[in-house]
């Protein structure tokens, strides 16, 4: 009887540890508006396929990236670059196929998997207000280059850490051949940038590419036309573990993934971010939109 009880109580603990059992899937997610949006609708998704879900949203990236690498979460959305710089310490200048290669390569080793990438790429970019933006005839960053050696007289908000960055506004200016005296960038949190250009006290901001704030304050993101930033092209990376155990789930997940690019991700976020609606609603109202509930 002892051994019959040591050998329940050990599967019992195997079932507690293991989350790779088939139809058993542990989404995580950060702690920011787009990644808690995106774990509730991954949450709702599977649940609605007939998955267990356990939902872990909230964490910090590092943490969280490790959490998957040690087991604890199947899946989560990750951002290339982020995996490509952060977590497998390339610097190389690479296109967005080839940073989505080299990570699908480098963390395969790992035993994750990257599915299909979406449309969105959650980058650093420059903005600008729509309407001075078509007044003056910009829509890339070789046009904003253009007006600045043309003298029109644009003043830039870009936060701090972009400032000083190795990889940051000074090498950016080399890239695209422009140059911005001191006086005309003004320095502040990546927050009071959207403020500062929607109150017309700049004329171009420092943004990320699905800031809700983009859309709800009618900005126009100047295409980044010599791929000068690297990619952040959002995925979803579950372990090969979990894929194994539920096979299907791959192409359950990348039928989702198809249906996100920035102009979608903006809306949701700003949903969230300035409508003030509950991201379990925003999530299932997509789900619902797009016949996945």
């Amino acid at each position: 009887m002892k051994n019959v009880m040591t050998l329940l109580s050990g599967l019992a603990l195997a079932g507690t540890l293991a989350t790779a059992q088939a139809n058993e899937v542990v989404v995580g997610g950060k702690n920011f508006t787009e990644q808690q949006i995106l774990a509730s609708m991954t949450s709702q998704y599977l649940e609605h396929l007939g998955y267990d879900v356990e939902k872990r949203s909230g964490m910090g990236s590092a943490v969280l990236r490790q959490a998957q690498e040690n087991g604890q979460i199947d899946l989560y959305w990750e951002y290339t670059g982020t995996s490509l710089i952060n977590y497998n310490d390339v610097t190389e200048r690479l296109s967005p196929e080839e940073t989505y290669e080299r990570v699908k390569e480098l963390d395969a080793e790992k035993g994750l998997v990257w599915l299909a990438p979406s449309d969105a790429n959650n980058t650093y970019a420059l903005a600008m207000r729509e309407d001075d933006a078509e007044e003056r005839g910009i829509a890339t960053l070789s046009d904003l280059a253009q007006a600045v050696n043309d003298d029109e007289g644009l003043t830039f908000a870009l936060n701090a850490e972009f400032y000083a960055r190795e990889d940051g506004w000074r090498p950016l200016q080399q890239a695209y051949d422009f140059r911005v005296g001191r006086a005309d960038v003004k320095r502040m949190d990546s927050g009071l940038v959207y403020q500062a250009l929607r109150d017309g006290q700049v004329e171009v901001g420092l943004v990320f590419a699905t800031d809700g704030r983009i859309p709800a304050f009618d900005f126009r993101v100047l295409a980044d036309d010599q791929d000068y930033f690297p990619a952040y092209a959002l995925t979803p990376v579950v372990r090969a573990e979990t894929l194994e155990a539920n096979p299907e789930l791959e192409a359950q997940m990348d039928k989702l993934s198809g249906l996100l690019d920035d102009a979608t991700m903006s809306s949701l976020n700003a949903q969230v971010d300035v409508e003030k609606q509950t991201i379990e609603r925003v999530a299932e109202d997509f789900l619902t939109e797009h016949d996945l509930l």
